[in-house]
């Protein structure tokens, strides 16, 4: 009998892709308002068709996607994660008083988030006595290139970085191709300051400023942001609010370190 030769990390490495071609789908379907059709995952993924219903098929039988006739969705079996996440992790916990007490002290809309990769992801949220005019459900994928609440978690990148994440917003159509670093920049925050401030940028007719979340291990992950309708405050309205957003953002990262989250 013949026996095929191969290295022993041929089989793992071929593995280890299948993964990560699985994920990269089971992301990109997070990022949909609506089902979509297989051709137009396969083109946002960059794989072949073949390829993405292969994958979408593994999905379908784990329950992490759905299927109404021919268009794909995320399915149920996200719930039972999502829930053990918002009611065991500490960062949720965590914030949850600090983010209502923020949304009542200031009647502003608390909102905090956490960075995925090259994006930010909404945690939690409280909504204030000022109505937004839209909601923003939990687990939304979010650009950081646009808002304050993704524009602080980018302020302490270097060049190098800032590229990979114009180049990934514009992979994944939050930015047009003309994007360049100088552009990215000029939305950033200020070297002397410590906060990032927002208007009509990720939605209209809101304005909106955020601090990072100290952390231990350097560059920091999560953000606090309070968010107005533009008619009701100004800038200046809502830098009067950064001390108050400092404060809560060190409350949350010694509650975190007391958990040793």
């Amino acid at each position: 009998m013949t026996v095929e030769s191969k290295t022993p990390d041929t089989g793992a490495a071929s593995g280890m892709r299948s993964l990560s071609r699985a994920i990269q789908v089971f992301e990109q379907l997070q990022r949909y308002e609506h089902p979509q059709r297989l051709n137009q995952i396969a083109k946002d993924c960059g794989m072949s068709s073949p390829t993405t219903l292969r994958i979408l098929r593994v999905l379908l039988d784990s329950g992490l996607v759905s299927q109404t006739d021919k268009n794909y969705r995320i399915g149920p079996a996200v719930l039972p994660a999502a829930r053990v996440f918002l009611e065991a992790d500490p960062l949720p916990r965590s914030a949850r008083p600090i983010l209502e007490q923020l949304a009542q002290s200031t009647g502003l809309t608390a909102s905090l988030y956490t960075r995925l990769g090259f994006e930010r992801v909404l945690v939690e949220r409280v909504v204030g006595a000022a109505s937004l005019g839209y909601e923003l459900p939990q687990g939304r994928r979010l650009p950081l290139t646009v808002g304050a609440a993704g524009k602080i978690l980018l302020a302490g990148l270097d060049e190098e970085q800032l590229g990979e994440v114009i180049s990934l917003a514009v992979q994944l159509g939050y930015e047009s191709e003309d994007l360049t670093l100088e552009d990215l920049r000029r939305r950033l925050p200020a070297a002397d300051e410590d906060y990032a401030y927002s208007e009509d940028e990720r939605a209209t007719g809101v304005v909106s400023v955020a601090v990072a979340v100290p952390s231990r291990n350097g560059g920091a992950t999560e953000s606090i942001a309070l968010t107005a309708p533009v008619h009701s405050s100004s800038r200046d309205d809502l830098a009067a609010r950064v001390p108050e957003l400092r404060h809560a953002a060190r409350r949350l990262a010694d509650l975190l370190a007391s958990t040793m989250y």
